[in-house]
């Protein structure tokens, strides 16, 4: 089997300008974590979350003015609910009991007695150890994923793409750190499920590539090269298809979504694009990278008829 480079777009020849791309953004990721950390919501740092239901609609000045009533004045609430009379304010320390009965009474002096809240509270330890479960989480995920690629496939198909993976990941929680988007228990899950979406990309590239590797009579590294892009282009339908099922959701859920979900939709369509980016411009050319510099195999001597 014969491959040579069609009309399509040369994903390999170009691979060098997508590596450089992804190293800029890797830095400036690590700059801005350096510089500016990530904006913890309150699943990561110790406050209070109080989602209070009043009954009827209200608008975000409104409930900034209760709020103010009780002297609080540097919280900016969301509201939301089907009917918008929902009202979550979120405090960066932990209340006291009479203080959270405070805010309740004087939601009710405005709004009626129908008003109900919730409260949930994240002391220091628990918010540490929920940030180490985080990190225990993805680097479980990361080798498993490694472990299993290296079982179907080989170790060069299990590096390329667990370096891809780890990219994705870290595209998304540098994207929240330049922006400044709240980090929760959602975008946890949002970037967990990113690696899944992720790594079912590659494994479908990794399978065409292994295929067209067994059947074809490639000596060069040009002969793989070729090979690789035109893997590339026979599963490319596929895996757009695939991404593309995934990020019409995801985009419906943060166009039409509640508040609460907005930013886990966002890290999910920041994952979902660059788990496509990486499967094509990331993985599959350092995959062709560390085979091209694997030393061919040396030949048998012939045996002589006895």
């Amino acid at each position: 089997m014969n491959f040579k480079t069609t009309v399509h777009f040369d994903f390999i020849k170009h691979s060098k300008k997508f590596f450089m791309a992804s190293i800029i953004l890797t830095v400036i990721g690590i700059i801005s974590l350096f510089l500016f950390n990530l904006n913890y919501g309150v699943d990561f740092k110790a406050g209070t979350n109080m989602d209070i239901v009043v009954g009827k609609a209200l608008t975000q000045a409104e409930a900034k003015e209760v709020l103010a009533t009780t002297g609080i004045t540097n919280v900016t609430p969301t509201v939301g609910g089907t009917n918008g009379d929902r009202v979550s304010a979120r405090f960066d320390e932990v209340l006291e009991q009479a203080k959270v009965t405070e805010i309740q009474n004087a939601f009710k002096a405005k709004f009626g007695d129908q008003v109900s809240a919730e409260v949930s509270v994240v002391s220091p330890d628990m918010a540490r150890e929920l940030g180490f479960k985080t990190i225990y989480a993805v680097i479980i995920a990361s080798i498993a994923i490694m472990i299993y690629v290296m079982i179907r496939f080989e170790w060069r198909f299990a590096l390329a793409a667990n370096i891809a993976i780890l990219y994705d990941a870290f595209v998304v929680v540098a994207v929240f750190s330049i922006f400044r988007l709240e980090v929760d228990l959602p975008f946890i899950a949002a970037v967990l499920t990113t690696i899944g979406y992720s790594i079912n990309d590659k494994i479908v590239i990794f399978d065409r590539i292994r295929e067209n590797l067994r059947f074809g009579k490639l000596k060069t590294r040009d002969q793989l090269a070729d090979m690789v892009n035109q893997s590339l282009w026979q599963t490319m339908a596929r895996n757009i298809y695939t991404v593309l099922a995934v990020l019409v959701i995801a985009v419906c859920l943060f166009l039409f979504g509640s508040e609460s979900i907005k930013l886990f939709a966002l890290a999910k369509i920041i994952g979902l694009t660059s788990g496509a980016y990486s499967s094509i411009c990331i993985a599959s050319p350092l995959w062709l990278l560390l085979k091209s510099k694997q030393k061919p195999k040396a030949k048998q001597p012939a045996k002589t008829a006895v």
